[in-house]
């Protein structure tokens, strides 16, 4: 059996990782794709774990060689990407592959997979309800709060590419919606 990738996007603050994570704890089948990032690890991660950790020249060769499916520059020059390779040996051994990604290599690996994917944007009720979850996440400074509700605003503009468009108002609801979707998705052929 060959598996499928899912595809979980939304701007920083909208309650993706809560929400992934407890997609894991009631799919088996579901595998997470590690990313690889030129950023540091921070204290408890683990390479191969939470991230392959590669160096600015390493992760530069990896796009020289197209073993990206996406990849993006982020604040302070920090990259991130998802691995082809990452994606295929967890797809051919029939998981379900869920990529925790940016809007804009989301809607290219959409793209990509076509009816193999399933695309799910978690949008905030409100950009000023998404400034105060940052804001209550308290790892944020006045600069970056300031970036992340400016990309926000543009990320908000590519929702209608995606498959699923889920508003989290309440998490409980937003969790029952993307659950419903990606199980009508693993029983679709």
């Amino acid at each position: 059996m060959k598996g499928k990738v899912i595809i979980l996007v939304a701007p920083s603050g909208a309650g993706k990782t809560t929400l992934a994570k407890r997609l894991f704890k009631d799919f088996d089948d579901l595998k997470f794709s590690v990313s690889a990032t030129t950023r540091p690890p921070r204290e408890g991660e683990e390479n191969g774990i939470h991230y392959h950790f590669l160096s600015d020249e390493e992760f530069q060769a990896r796009i020289d060689e197209n073993d990206f499916l996406e990849w993006e520059e982020f604040y302070g020059g920090k990259r991130y990407g998802t691995l082809q390779s990452e994606v295929d040996k967890s797809l051919k051994l029939g998981y379900f592959v869920l990529l925790d990604i940016e809007v804009k290599g989301a809607v290219n690996i959409n793209e990509i997979y076509g009816d193999e994917c399933l695309s799910i944007f978690v949008q905030p009720p409100s950009l000023e309800v998404l400034k105060q979850r940052l804001i209550a996440r308290g790892t944020e400074n006045e600069e970056t709060l300031a970036l992340r509700l400016e990309r926000a605003k543009e990320e908000l503009t590519y929702a209608d590419r995606f498959d699923r468009v889920i508003i989290n108002d309440d998490l409980e609801t937003a969790y029952s919606q993307i659950k419903q979707a990606v199980l009508e998705f693993m029983n679709s052929n």
